[in-house]
C-alpha cells in the first residue's frame, strides 16, 4: 500500500478478472479504443467532442475521491472509471495520449 504523491486523492483499483459484458468475459488488461465523456469545465478537453475515442492499455484505474477531480470518465464493463484527472494546474490521463491521435495531442 502506497500513499502516492498525495496530489489527487483517491484509490487505485485493479479491474476484476471475472468481468463480463453481454455474456462475454472482458480481458484484463483493458486494451483498445474506448469512448470517453468529458467534464465540460475541464480545460484539457476544450474543442473535443463527447464520446470521442481514445486508446487504453491498463489493468488498474483511479477511483477519485472527489468527483470534481474527474476531467473525463470511461466505462469498461460495469465499471465507470476516471479516464483523466484535473485539479488546479495538474492534468493526467489514464489513456495513452500519444496513441489517441489528435484528441490526445
Amino acid at each position: 500500500r502506497y500513499a502516492g504523491l498525495g496530489l489527487l486523492p483517491g484509490t487505485v483499483r485493479r479491474f476484476p478478472l471475472d468481468m463480463v459484458e453481454r455474456d462475454e468475459r472482458l480481458k484484463v488488461p483493458h486494451m483498445g479504443w474506448n469512448a470517453i465523456n468529458f467534464n465540460p469545465a475541464a480545460p484539457l478537453f476544450r474543442n473535443v467532442d463527447q464520446g470521442s475515442y481514445v486508446y487504453f492499455v491498463h489493468s488498474y484505474y483511479c477511483d477519485a475521491e472527489d468527483p470534481d477531480d474527474v476531467a473525463a470518465s470511461c466505462r469498461y464493463g460495469d465499471i465507470e472509471f476516471c479516464a483523466a484527472a484535473w485539479k488546479d494546474n495538474i492534468m493526467a490521463t489514464q489513456f495513452h495520449p500519444e496513441k489517441s491521435q489528435a484528441i490526445g495531442l
